[in-house]
């Protein structure tokens, strides 16, 4: 299974991960000023944005694009050949 997307960083990351770790990171203020989508403004919740991001790909595409942007290759050696 792992190598039917070796190239995908969030391979094997289920979207409810990706919003925990973004929330806990930004903080729901901090998501709604990078991503502006009401679930991250009015009264936010896991279970609510999650609601919205499974029915809404573009809105989750750009969660997805954050998160990969944060997390990924922060690593000083990730650059290096």
């Amino acid at each position: 299974m792992s190598k039917e997307q070796p190239d995908n960083p969030l391979h094997g990351i289920t979207l409810e991960k990706v919003v925990i770790r973004l929330q806990e990171h930004y903080g729901w203020n901090g998501l709604a000023y990078r991503i502006n989508i009401n679930c991250f403004k009015s009264d936010p919740s896991i279970k609510s944005s999650l609601k919205f991001l499974r029915k809404t790909q573009w809105a989750r595409d750009k969660v997805e694009n954050l998160y990969i942007s944060t997390f990924e290759n922060k690593s000083p050696w990730a650059n290096r050949k």
